[in-house]
C-alpha cells in the first residue's frame, strides 16, 4: 500500500518526462518553462462583460495531414466549432493515457460550456474562433513563433481574456 506522505499520488510529470528525455540521449535535464515576472494582468472589467478566446493544446490535422503548427477555427456565437471537432487529434501526444482518456472534447476545448455561460450572461462573449498552441516540446518556437501569432489573432478578435486549456 503507497503511504500519500512518501508516495505522490498524482502522475509526475516533471520526472516522467526529465526520464523520457534521458532515455532519449539528451545530456541535459529538461527545462520546465518558467517566467521570473510573470505575464499575467488583471481584467479591465468584469467577466461578464469580456471577451474570451480558448487555446487549446490539441492539434489539427486537415484531410489527415499531422501538421503540429498554430492555427485557428472559427466558433458560432455559443461555442459550437465550426469545424467539425473530430479533426483535432490527440493520439500522438504525450499525456496520462492509463489514467485518462479524451473520448470528452469539452476536457480540452470547452467551447460548449463557455457557450453556456455566454447565455447565462456569466461571460460577455465568445472569440469568433478558438485557437491551437500543439505541443511541440520547444519552448523557444512557442515563445518566436507560436504564442505571438496566437496573440495577434486574439488582438484582431479583441479577445479580453485568453482560457490556455493543455491536454
Amino acid at each position: 500500500m503507497n503511504d500519500r506522505r512518501t508516495s505522490p499520488s498524482f502522475v509526475s510529470y516533471i520526472e516522467r518526462s526529465a526520464r523520457y528525455y534521458e532515455a532519449q540521449g539528451y545530456s541535459e535535464r529538461y527545462a520546465w518553462a518558467h517566467f521570473d515576472d510573470v505575464p499575467f494582468t488583471p481584467l479591465a472589467k468584469p467577466l461578464s462583460q469580456s471577451r474570451i478566446g480558448v487555446v487549446t493544446t490539441s492539434y489539427f490535422h486537415p484531410e489527415n495531414q499531422r501538421v503540429r503548427t498554430f492555427y485557428d477555427r472559427p466558433v458560432d456565437p455559443y461555442g459550437a466549432p465550426l469545424e467539425a471537432a473530430a479533426e483535432l487529434d490527440n493520439t500522438e501526444l504525450f499525456w496520462a493515457k492509463d489514467e485518462t482518456h479524451t473520448n470528452d472534447t469539452e476536457t480540452y476545448l470547452p467551447l460548449a460550456r463557455l457557450g453556456e455561460s455566454v447565455a447565462e450572461g456569466r461571460i460577455g462573449s465568445l472569440s469568433p474562433r478558438f485557437y491551437g498552441a500543439p505541443t511541440s516540446y520547444s519552448q523557444r518556437r512557442t515563445i518566436e513563433r507560436d504564442a505571438p501569432a496566437i496573440e495577434g489573432f486574439m488582438a484582431q478578435d479583441e479577445v479580453d481574456v485568453a482560457l490556455l486549456v493543455p491536454l
